[in-house]
Order: C-alpha cells, then sequence, then structure tokens
C-alpha cells in the first residue's frame, strides 16, 4: 500500500509539472526557445541579492558580467553520456552518428532549424554530447519522436546516461582502475556512480575486476534511486549503503586471516550544495537564493570532506566537488581542510583556473562581515571561522588554493561547477593514534578509537592491540560512568546497566544478505547441468531470505563478500550483487531448477561451458521478435546445434563477422529456454529494443492513447505487487507458463514472421515480455523514486 501511494504522488507530481510547462509555452514564457526546461513564465530570472554578492567577490573576470548573467538566464543544453562496456557503447555511438542525428539534418521544428548534437571534446571517444533541443520540443514534436523514444528507452536499460555535463568531471579526475577501491560518499542520483562503474568494468574480459564501488546516500528514499541507476550496469562490483557521510563508519577487512582497516583508494566526495550553479536547469534557485544557505551547509561539507580524507589510503585521491559557485561552500571547505592536514592541493587542475577566495561573508540582509571578530556573538554558532580566509600569508600560499578549478557557465555553456583534487601523503595528524583491536572470547572487535591513514601500499594498515595508558584510564573512567549509571537505575527500580546505542537505521528494512553454504545441495545440480568451471566462485553467490525456498541467486565479487562478511552490524546495505540464476518452478523435470537470468549474464559466461549455442544475426532477430518461434525457423547450423541439446535454459550468443562491416560488430549474450520445437529468448523489453535498434530493425511506436501506463488502476498496482512477494517477477511467471505448456501440449501455437514495421514489432515485444518490471520486494523499492528530480547532479 505504502508503494502504491508513493507510485500515485508520483504520478501527479509529473502531471503538475507537465501542466505548468505547458501552461508557460502557451503564455510564451520561453517553451519555444532552445534548452533542457520547458517554459517557466512564473519565475523572473532576476536576484538583486545574488548579483551584489558576487560581483563583490569578483568570480567573473573583469568585462565578462553581462555573458555570466546572460547565460544563466539561458536554458541548459540537454547533454548525454554512452554507458556500458565499449564495445557496446561503439556501437550505439555508431548508432547514434549514423541514424537518428543523419535525421536531425536540416530539420525544422516551429520555423526553427534544429542544431546539430555536438560532442563534448574533453570527454573521451566520442562518448559525450550536448545538444540544444529543449524537453518540451522533444516530448511534442512529430519529427523528434523517434529520437526521443531513441534516448528515453536506452537510457533506461542503462546505454545513455542524460547526465549534465559538468557532472561528468569529478569521474574523470579521479583516474580510476579497475582495482581500485571506491567510495562515492554523497551518491544518488547515481549518474557519477555510473561513471565510476563503468571505469571499474574498462576490460570487458574480466567479469570481477579486483576493485568495487560503494556508494553511499544519507537519504533512504533516495538509495533506491540510487539502486536504480547502478544496477542498469549489472556489475557484481558495487554495494549501496545508507549512512550519514560526515560519520560514515570505519570497515574492516580480513587480509589473510587478521583484521584490517579499510581504505579506499579514490573517494568522490560530491557534497550536498547550495546549488546556485544550476540555475539554468533548476529555475526555483532564482527566487530561493539567499546567502544564508551556504552559511548552513558550510560545516556539513567540511565534515564530510575531513571523514573523507580520514578513510583514504596514503597515495590514494579524493575530489571534492560542488554545483555551487559561492566561495564558503568551495575554497574555504578546501583551505580549512588543507590547514588542519597541514597539506596543499594537487597540482591535477593547474592551468584550469578560475579562482577566488572570499574574502567575507555576507548575512542574508546583506550586511558584510570582514573577519571573526566582527561576527555577533548571537550568530556564531551559524557563521564559523572556517569562513574566513587564513590570515597567515605564507601558509595561504602553500595550500595552492588557485590549483582549484571553477567552473562558469558563459566559458561552455554549461552549468556552475566546483571542482578540488586532494592526494594523501601521510596519516591526518589529528589520527595518528591507531584504532585498537581488543581480544574478547578468541573474536576481535574494533574499539573507539578513530582511524588513522594507511602506511602499507595496497590502502590497508595491521590494527594494534595494546591500548595506551591514556586508553586505560579513559575506559575506566567510562567503566565508572556505566556504573553509576547501574547505581541510579537500581535507585529508579531499574534492572541491569543502560542499554548500548544501537546504529539508527531509517526507512525501509532491508532483506538479508546470506551467502550460499559450501556443502548447499542446491549448487551441484546447478553447477552439473551448466558445466561450470572448477574456477567459478561459488563461495559469491547470496540469497536474500534465511528461510523458505531461495527463488533468486545473487552473486558479488569476492572483495564485496569480504566487506558484507566482515561489517554486518556496523552498515546498513540497500542492495548488492546482480541475479545471476532464478528458479523455475518445474525446472527439476530438466535437470535444473534454475534458469540463467539476463542481468548476470555477462558476468557468468566466462564461467559456463555447456548449453551455448551460437546463432547469426538473423536468428537473433527472430529471437527478439517473435513470442515462441518454431526451431524450423531458424537457421540450419542452429538446428543442427539444438538437436540433441535436453530442454531447459540455455545462453545464445551472437559473434560479430569481421568481414560483414554493415552487421553488428558488437557480441551479444541472450538468456534463452530450448523446448521441444522451439527457442525462446528472455530478455526485458527495453535490451530487446535496444538489441534490435542496433541490428537496424525499426522498433518506433506510435504514442499510445492518454499514456497507459499513467492509467493504471490501484487494483492493477495492489495486484501487481502481491505478485513480487511472491518472489518472482513476470517474466518467471510467464517462462513457467510456457515451460507446462511446452511439456502438455507440444507448442501448437503459430507465430509471425519478423517484421520491420513500427507498431507491430514494440507492441508484439510488450505483450510477450514485461520483464523490465523489477523483480523481489527489495528490487521493487529500488525504483520507486526514479521520477524525483535530482536534487544534487
Amino acid at each position: 500500500r505504502r508503494l502504491a501511494a508513493m507510485g500515485r504522488r508520483a504520478r501527479d507530481r509529473r502531471r503538475q509539472q507537465q501542466q505548468r510547462q505547458e501552461r508557460g509555452s502557451d503564455s510564451g514564457g520561453g517553451g519555444d526557445q532552445a534548452g533542457w526546461a520547458g517554459g517557466y513564465p512564473e519565475i523572473v530570472k532576476e536576484n538583486e541579492l545574488f548579483e551584489r554578492y558576487y560581483r563583490e567577490l569578483g568570480i567573473v573576470p573583469d568585462g565578462e558580467w553581462g555573458d555570466f548573467m546572460a547565460a544563466l538566464r539561458e536554458p541548459l543544453p540537454a547533454t548525454l553520456r554512452i554507458t556500458g562496456y565499449r564495445s557496446h557503447a561503439r556501437e550505439i555511438l555508431h548508432c547514434l552518428k549514423e541514424k537518428y542525428f543523419k535525421e536531425l539534418e536540416d530539420l525544422e521544428v516551429d520555423g526553427q532549424k534544429v542544431e546539430m548534437p555536438q560532442s563534448l571534446s574533453w570527454y573521451p571517444e566520442e562518448l559525450a554530447w550536448h545538444t540544444n533541443l529543449s524537453r518540451k520540443i522533444l516530448r511534442k514534436s512529430p519529427q523528434l519522436e523517434k529520437f526521443h523514444q531513441f534516448l528515453v528507452s536506452e537510457t533506461e536499460c542503462g546505454n545513455i546516461s542524460r547526465q549534465e555535463a559538468v557532472s561528468m568531471i569529478p569521474p574523470l579526475l579521479l583516474n580510476v582502475n579497475p582495482h581500485h577501491k571506491i567510495l562515492d560518499m554523497c551518491a544518488a542520483p547515481g549518474s557519477k556512480t555510473a561513471q565510476l562503474i563503468e571505469m571499474l568494468h574498462a576490460d570487458m574480459n574480466d567479469p570481477f575486476p579486483k576493485g568495487f564501488v560503494i556508494a553511499n546516500d544519507v537519504d533512504n528514499k533516495r538509495c533506491y534511486l540510487l539502486v536504480h541507476q547502478a544496477k542498469r550496469l549489472n556489475s557484481p562490483c558495487i554495494m549501496v549503503v545508507n549512512h550519514d557521510a560526515s560519520s560514515i563508519p570505519n570497515l574492516q577487512i580480513d587480509v589473510d586471516g587478521r583484521k584490517e582497516v579499510l581504505f579506499y583508494d579514490r573517494i568522490l566526495c560530491d557534497v550536498p550544495c547550495s546549488g546556485d550553479g544550476t540555475m539554468r536547469k533548476n529555475i526555483d534557485v532564482w527566487k530561493k537564493w539567499t546567502t544564508q544557505n551556504s552559511l548552513q551547509l558550510h560545516g556539513l561539507q567540511l565534515r564530510i570532506a575531513t571523514r573523507g580524507v580520514e578513510q583514504l589510503a596514503e597515495g590514494g585521491r579524493m575530489v571534492y566537488s560542488t554545483c555551487s559557485l559561492n566561495p564558503i561552500e568551495n575554497e574555504a571547505v578546501i583551505a580549512s581542510l588543507l590547514e588542519k592536514s597541514q597539506g596543499e592541493n594537487s597540482q591535477e587542475l593547474t592551468g584550469w583556473l578560475i579562482y577566488i577566495y572570499s574574502l567575507k561573508v555576507m548575512l542574508k540582509d546583506g550586511q558584510w562581515l570582514e573577519e571573526w571578530k566582527d561576527v555577533p556573538s548571537n550568530r556564531q554558532t551559524q557563521i564559523r571561522p572556517t569562513m574566513f580566509p587564513v590570515k597567515d600569508e605564507e601558509k595561504l600560499k602553500a595550500m595552492n588554493l588557485e590549483r582549484c578549478f571553477r567552473i562558469l557557465p558563459h566559458h561552455q555553456n554549461t552549468g556552475g561547477f566546483f571542482v578540488a583534487v586532494l592526494i594523501k601523503k601521510s596519516p591526518m595528524p589529528w589520527n595518528k593514534r591507531q584504532p585498537k583491536v581488543i581480544s574478547f572470547k578468541g573474536a576481535e572487535i574494533t574499539g573507539d578509537a578513530e582511524v588513522t591513514a594507511a602506511n602499507s601500499d595496497n590502502g590497508s594498515e595491521h590494527i594494534t592491540e595494546e591500548p595506551t595508558l591514556d586508553e586505560n584510564e579513559e575506559s575506566k573512567k567510562k567503566q565508572e560512568l556505566q556504573n553509576s549509571d547501574t547505581e541510579q537505575s537500581k535507585k529508579e527500580g531499574v534492572c541491569g546497566p543502560p542499554p548500548s546505542k544501537k546504529m539508527k537505521l531509517f526507512g525501509f528494512k532491508e532483506d538479508p544478505f546470506v551467502f550460499l553454504p559450501e556443502d548447499d545441495p542446491l549448487f551441484l545440480p546447478i553447477q552439473k547441468f551448466y558445466a561450470l568451471d572448477p574456477s567459478f566462485p561459488k563461495m559469491n553467490l547470496l540469497t536474500r531470505t534465511q528461510e523458505g525456498k531461495k527463488r533468486q541467486l545473487y552473486m558479488v565479487s569476492k572483495e564485496l563478500r569480504n566487506v558484507l562478511l566482515n561489517n554486518s552490524e556496523k552498515m546498513k546495505v540497500i542492495n548488492t550483487g546482480i541475479k545471476v540464476w532464478s528458479r523455475n518452478s518445474d525446472g527439476e523435470q530438466f535437470g535444473c531448477a534454475f534458469r540463467l537470468a539476463q542481468e548476470g549474464i555477462y558476468t557468468l559466461y566466462p564461467f559456463i561451458h555447456e548449453r551455448i549455442i551460437n546463432v547469426c544475426i538473423e536468428d537473433v532477430k527472430i529471437l527478439l521478435t517473435q513470442e515462441n518461434p518454431f526451431l524450423s525457423k531458424f537457421s540450419s547450423e542452429t538446428q543442427k546445434k539444438v538437436k540433441d541439446m535436453a530442454m531447459g535454459s540455455i545462453v545464445l550468443k551472437y559473434d560479430p563477422d569481421p568481414t560483414k562491416p554493415d552487421d553488428l560488430q558488437c557480441p551479444i549474450l541472450l538468456c534463452g529456454w530450448q523446448g521441444k520445437t522451439s527457442l525462446r529468448a528472455f530478455v526485458p523489453r527495453n535490451e530487446r529494443l535496444h538489441y534490435l535498434r542496433m541490428m537496424g530493425v525499426e522498433v518506433f511506436k506510435a504514442k499510445r492513447k492518454d499514456e497507459e501506463s499513467e492509467s493504471k488502476t490501484e487494483e492493477e498496482v495492489q495486484h501487481r505487487l502481491a505478485q513480487t512477494e511472491e518472489g518472482m517477477d513476470v517474466e518467471d511467471k510467464e517462462h513457467d507458463l510456457v515451460t507446462k505448456m511446452e511439456a502438455g501440449i507440444g507448442e501448437e501455437s503459430s507465430h509471425s514472421p519478423v517484421k520491420n514495421s513500427a507498431m507491430e514489432v514494440e507492441n508484439k515485444i510488450e505483450d510477450l515480455d514485461q520483464s523490465g518490471k523489477t523483480a523481489n520486494s527489495h528490487v521493487i523499492q529500488e525504483s520507486k523514486d526514479t521520477d524525483r528530480s535530482n536534487v544534487k547532479d
């Protein structure tokens, strides 16, 4: 019921937003201008205090103020990034350039010539593009409907990410390698997290890179949006957790039988901010902007950045970023951090400079304060000494704050942004003491001492076991306090000492993560059926249930398994792992109760030695456009391969033919099912459409009346939720039904041949496969917030 209500509220918000935009365009509020947003005539793009503040701080070079303000009033260009494995990304790029972009040439919409999309010159391999097409034009123009549906569909299946250009910069500056342990401290909504995952999987031949990404966000609801973004990339190396970034717990890992503190090689510290660099897309900032926003956030930003460097390994790299132009949120935070750590900024950004350091602080009434001593006593809890510049000129010079990087909107037609790169050279001065490990009945538990930076090359550190004298005295004082509390409790009639504090948990209660035992009888038939390689890491398989029949099997990398096993009491894990097998109710009669899941097929494939059928491109088209085609419709080579193969789950593999450059030139793996007389692919709808587009099959469909998906009744939503509670997605139920039909009636249904017609292909697919809908109860929560606007890009 809660999820259904949230779904209704999300639909209401979308309808209201659309109505506001349509009212704006009807009243001539700039709805036909190029840009990402529609018309907002009710908001005047003026703010006198904003102009006065930034004029006096001098963040804009001389003579450019007019251009700066003019750019802020222009809508933000739409930008997109092509994601995923490099070979697949190149095919999408080829499709965009050769098909959709060419259709935009010489195109006019409402009397205006459509400007051709341009690649972002600084992003590698032409994988990022920007266009001045607005959402309104994309959604309403019949000439652009195919392009719009392409963008929507490819975004849903994770092949394209619609992401602001400046938001793409921080992950690039981290210089991620596949072996790096990465922490994304404030990760939602997940566009930067997706970039980090892609960098881990730069080599598509390595299904389990040694590195991983732990993506954290303090907002429980936004964590599910983050999960939705991350899961589109199908990586076993991502974990989403829910903590306050300023106090994110110290984690431990097992290294050769001893517990060591987990330090990260790379940390992305993209902190919550006032967001005045996003005025071009978040129009509300114009009327809501005040200096108060920055003053309230500065302390939190500094705490998060400080916690980040504490958890960074020696030699590790942290990128601090905001979508704010304000020096109080930017240089003031970096300067305070460097002053405390006795360090300096990285030379990574030298030469990219647009730099200012705040010389004074403005109150919300416009009053300037130039020094900490000028701050009234009643304001000293809000205004902090760290907001003012360092007085020691030598110390300030040594910080190299000129190496920070501020992006102004009028320079490259982007949003406003700030980035600083920090490299850790030694442990933090305030954190020299090592955490202690206390032996208690044979078990090791970490004490309350603060974690220091790492001394070893791999970012980990052996923990000392002997507490110092001061620590002994401190523990005595704690014991005395506890004893006095106990005495007081007895006087009040309460037995025993006061209860210890537990980790606060907010939001939904998550299902447990249960790793498959070594001797679990469930695995042996799977191993035999698919002839899994002896090197297959079965210890990395997990489920989300402690009792009852296991319906889904998930997989994580060895390194994430290590983190999970050693920190289950310390962190709240929202989601991790990818689904690799799903239970088929009647599967036992075919030799294996579990069929392959498309989500994890690229991870599993290197370990599978049986049940693989190589298919040609024409076979793939048949599999993706027909519901349950007879074997007679496939090529003679395919028919020979399946002739002697037993019924059950299979892998359908397409290898490109380099002698046919016009055909699809990237390999494809599809999960399928072999029946008595037919073959079938079990692939989510959007993934089907993606592969068909890449093969040149037209999958455009006309818009359906009144957006059928928006008009679902509450009863339908409740029914779908009830289905998911049984632990099986729609694809699983459909698959069981097909299995029973094949076993019972011998597939007597007839099917239409492959067609390139727009409406028929996609309507058939939509009726056939609803597997894009999420599976079990913990996954359905992932997408419940996908329609929320991006508060922090």
